[in-house]
């Protein structure tokens, strides 16, 4: 019979009196039925827990089982393919136990432990092995090999290895002595506590870009490998599309989406569309290099509050491996709600907007958790985390998006006017900022081209200009400008539709390689200096405009296939010969 039993229950807040022994952040079980807890406040005679499962029909007086451990997920070959809650709790699994909806106390491994897996041992007997040390490899989906790796703290001799062969990952593989004289065993899995980040040899600077084929984001706003970016926009902006989008196209090797608080048909269809994906770089289904982690609205709140933390433990799981990984969260803001709720049922002071007091810090502790490292196994990895905002009313001075730039570098701002003008992706080019440009410049220089970043300065320097003469436009019409402004707005009409505006269902228009945004770019810029020298010869704007190369530039993202980019010298070629022919008298 357990020794400590509830004293009061107010939503997922459990309180037990008296001394109970639990240390913080300790993970227990609340109740005859075993809900999941973790204890979040200690006194001298009284503990709090919030709990992550429902709590309807739990009674004071019920125990409260230790467990003398903090809430840690298994880490091991199987996650990869598979979809969790919150807690880590295998969604199909649990279907099979309780239905459709998930029961109390309801549990099931979080690895499947009857599952066998092909595994090359690489340790030999007399090896010394140190933490994050890969000792043996697994292919865990065609695309992925899994790497076993020594737990942070644990390292020693070898005494003993299997052979290679088939084993499920709780199967001793290697054995080895501490230092002191302890024999330790390694399985296939290990356990994390998710709210400790894991160790790495040395952080690194982020100057790589994750490449994502949209070209409002790799032109304009791009994000480095290991950097954090935020996705803030009202309701129907498109944040959920774009950030599918990214997890199809961008250069990952592991995509981890986590559906914080959103509604159940929006993460239904995630599954549905993810289950159907096919990978560009392998022809086989995305969720071979995918794990989706679905806490609903109608879940419980408390597990809604950890499953970012499970999402991003399992993304620097990979990353020591020496993978890429992209964590999505949509949304922080659900994530956030959840923190006030459970806030309030503390009777904690709130700050803005009912916020509690630690919001800025408990963002900051998440994002600060994405970074370029160099792992304990010698390889180069990164997080590189994408949050969304849900901001209501479209409201960015609320604080969840105001504490969220603080600890981002990059800024993609959602616009409803654009989403509802049917302009895709609506990142708006000027509330949107990047601060990656500085150090991915040279990346750029020696990748793609010498001119690449001149290139985009002047095109986001048109735009700025656009807006500025848009403001006299509005209140006196455009016919009075002159010819040097006209060709600024119908430049920026170009860059804005035929450059930024992008169709994921073209097949051409869905991913655009960094060589073909360049080339994009050339020829709208050359376009644009032969239409000025053709302006500042007294030549009309409105002839200029007749020899149809501005709508031409507009469908080239269309007209002119990934594969064919020398058909871009083409165009060059009828510019030329188009506004010559406009020079002659």
């Amino acid at each position: 019979m357990a020794e400590n039993r509830i004293y009061s229950i107010n939503g997922p807040v459990v309180t037990v009196r008296g001394k109970t022994g639990f240390s913080m952040m300790e993970m227990v079980y609340v109740g005859e039925a075993r809900l999941v807890g973790e204890v979040i406040r200690l006194s001298e005679d009284a503990a709090t827990i919030q709990v992550y499962e429902e709590t309807g029909g739990l009674a004071p007086g019920e125990p409260v089982y230790s467990t003398g451990g903090a809430l840690a997920v298994t880490l091991g070959p199987g996650i990869l393919r598979n979809i969790y809650d919150g807690i880590q709790r295998p969604l199909p699994a649990l279907e099979e136990l309780s239905g459709a909806f998930i029961g109390r106390g309801c549990s099931a491994p979080a690895l499947d432990e009857t599952a066998r897996w092909d595994v090359t041992v690489l340790a030999k007997p007399g090896d010394r092995l140190t933490p994050g040390q890969i000792y043996a490899t697994c292919p865990e989906t065609p695309a992925i090999e899994h790497r076993c790796m020594v737990p942070p703290n644990v390292s020693g001799t070898v005494t003993w290895v299997a052979e290679n062969g088939s084993y499920t990952v709780n199967d001793t593989v290697v054995k080895l002595t501490d230092d002191r004289g302890n024999e330790r065993v390694l399985t296939l899995c290990q356990k994390w506590p998710i709210r400790i980040p894991r160790p790495v040899s040395r952080r690194m600077p982020a100057q790589r870009p994750l490449i994502t084929g949209m070209r409002v984001v790799d032109t304009m706003f791009p994000i480095a490998k290991g950097g954090a970016a935020a996705i803030p926009g009202g309701f129907g902006t498109g944040k959920t599309m774009t950030q599918h989008q990214l997890a199809k196209w961008c250069d990952a090797d592991i995509i981890i989406y986590v559906g914080c608080g959103e509604r159940g048909n929006e993460m239904t269809q995630a599954l549905t569309e993810f289950s159907e994906l096919i990978d560009p770089k392998t022809g086989r289904p995305l969720t071979d290099r995918t794990v989706l982690i679905a806490n609903t609205s109608n879940m419980p709140v408390a597990a809604r509050e950890a499953s970012i933390y499970t999402g991003i433990t399992l993304a620097e799981y990979y990353r020591d491996m020496g993978y890429h990984a992209a964590m999505m969260a949509d949304s922080t803001s659900r994530w956030a709600e959840a923190l006030r709720e459970i806030s309030g049922r503390l009777e904690e002071m709130p700050a803005d907007e009912g916020y509690p007091a630690y919001l800025p810090s408990r963002l900051a502790q998440f994002y600060e958790r994405a970074g370029y490292a160099q792992a304990l196994c010698g390889q180069e990895g990164s997080v590189t985390v994408i949050g969304a905002v849900s901001p209501q009313g479209s409201d960015f001075s609320e604080p969840v998006t105001q504490n969220t730039k603080r600890f981002t570098r990059c800024f993609w701002a959602l616009d409803k006017a654009l989403a509802y003008a049917r302009h895709y992706p609506a990142i708006n080019w000027n509330t949107s900022y990047s601060e990656y440009l500085g150090d991915l410049s040279p990346w750029y220089y020696d990748n793609v081209g010498p001119d690449f970043m001149q290139c985009r300065e002047r095109i986001a320097g048109l735009l700025l200009q656009e807006t500025s003469l848009m403001e006299i436009v509005k209140l006196i019409g455009s016919d009075v400008l002159p010819d040097d402004q006209k060709l600024i707005i119908e430049i920026a009409r170009v860059i804005r539709v035929g450059f930024l505006q992008q169709n994921f269902f073209h097949d051409q228009d869905t991913y655009v390689s960094l060589e073909k945004q360049l080339k994009m770019m050339r020829v709208i810029l050359h376009l644009y200096e032969k239409s000025q020298v053709l302006v500042a010869k007294q030549v009309p704007m409105s002839r200029v405009l007749r020899t149809g190369l501005f709508d031409k530039l507009v469908k080239m993202k269309y007209d002119i296939p990934n594969d064919h980019l020398e058909l871009f010298d083409d165009y060059t070629a009828e510019i030329d010969q188009k506004i010559g022919e406009l020079m002659r008298p």
